[in-house]
């Protein structure tokens, strides 16, 4: 047996430590998971709606729900009634949504080749907030098929992405003046609605009873491997858009 070359191999993996950004998710004071990405709205309820038809083969329950969503696609009212830390100042708007995105890493992947977050990082210690207003069916489905190329997904009037560190969501029913959180938490975004939904947290499903706050943990994890950089890929299409 050569040791020299296992040794060799050893070393080579050692010498590549990636560091990488996670989120946290918490409602009402407590910690209900950590993950990379979640979708708020659309992205919620197509995968709540692709579980309760897991008797389909796995990508026809997927293209089903995604068809079935967008025939009932509509906005929801949000409210940002917190501050959302942009450019050295506090910030709040308010208005119509389709979707809600919160992404720690770019997520690249075979559909999205330039990432479902291009404009973050691995570990540059923000999350991608990113959110659909309200606009048209076809211009929404427009918006979905160039995450399969590489044009930019977000170049549409109705799509705002920024970057955040933490993120307050809770329904417009609740008192927003009570602090449920820590107190440094009075300081996160606080974005509205009238009912809950369910939320798509890297692709597993979590319905969040009351308030959910999302935070950035910069460098939580540290992973053998090199950085990842975004490559070019040959678009895939979905066949159901």
């Amino acid at each position: 047996m050569n040791h020299s070359f296992f040794s060799g191999c050893f070393m080579s993996v050692l010498g590549h430590f990636q560091p990488v950004d996670v989120c946290s998710f918490s409602s009402m004071g407590h910690l209900l998971r950590f993950g990379f990405s979640a979708m708020f709205g659309f992205g919620g309820r197509a995968l709540s709606l692709a579980e309760r038809h897991r008797w389909m083969p796995p990508n026809q329950r997927r293209e089903f729900a995604l068809i079935k969503t967008l025939a009932k696609l509509k906005a929801e009212q949000y409210r940002d009634g917190g501050d959302i830390y942009e450019d050295s100042s506090w910030q709040s708007r308010e208005g119509l949504f389709l979707n809600i995105s919160i992404m720690a890493i770019p997520c690249l992947c075979s559909t999205a080749p330039r990432g479902l977050a291009p404009n973050t990082r691995l570990n540059n210690g923000s999350m991608a907030l990113i959110s659909v207003g309200n606009t048209s069916r076809s211009e929404f489905i427009k918006h979905l098929k160039r995450y399969g190329s590489t044009n930019n997904q977000f170049g549409f009037s109705f799509i705002e992405a920024r970057c955040v560190t933490m993120v307050r969501l809770r329904p417009r029913s609740q008192d927003l003046t009570e602090e449920t959180e820590e107190s440094d938490s009075k300081h996160a975004p606080i974005i509205c609605s009238e009912r809950t939904f369910p939320w798509n947290i890297d692709g597993d499903l979590l319905v969040a009873p009351g308030e959910l706050l999302i935070r950035v943990h910069p460098r939580l994890l540290t992973l053998f491997g090199a950085d990842v950089e975004e490559t070019e890929e040959s678009p895939v299409k979905c066949s159901c858009i």
